[in-house]
C-alpha cells in the first residue's frame, strides 16, 4: 500500500476480491449505515474509534471509510498516531465506491 493516508476504492476492491486480511471499518453514523453499506465492512462510528482501538490493534492493516473521505482521513491519521502504522482512508468514501465500484450501493 502507499505511504500516504489514502487508498483508492479500486485498490480496496482488489484487496477484498483477493481475500486480503485487513480490518474494513465504516466510521459513519448508524443512520448512514442504515442507508448504504459495503459488504464486509464493520461499523465503528468515528466517535467510538478510541474505545475500539484495542480491537483494531491486532497487527492487521486497517482501512476506514466514511461518506466522502473526510472523517475517515482524520480517523486514519489518528490511528497512525496511536500506533496502527498500517491505517488508510478510502479516498472518496462510500460515495465514490458507489460511483466507481458498486452502483447498487445507494448514494445519499
Amino acid at each position: 500500500m502507499p505511504d500516504s493516508l489514502e487508498i483508492s476504492a479500486a485498490e480496496v476492491k482488489r484487496k477484498l476480491d483477493a481475500g486480503d486480511d485487513f480490518s474494513f471499518v465504516d466510521v459513519r453514523e448508524p443512520e448512514e449505515f442504515a442507508i448504504a453499506r459495503i459488504e464486509g465492512a464493520r461499523l465503528i462510528p468515528m466517535r467510538s474509534v478510541p474505545a475500539a482501538l484495542a480491537e483494531l490493534d491486532d497487527d492487521r492493516p486497517v482501512i476506514v471509510f466514511c461518506h466522502h473521505g473526510v472523517r475517515s482521513l482524520n480517523v486514519a491519521n489518528w490511528l497512525r498516531e496511536h500506533g496502527i502504522e498500517q491505517a488508510w482512508s478510502m479516498a472518496g468514501g462510500i460515495d465514490l465506491w458507489s460511483l466507481q465500484i458498486d452502483s447498487g450501493v445507494p448514494r445519499y
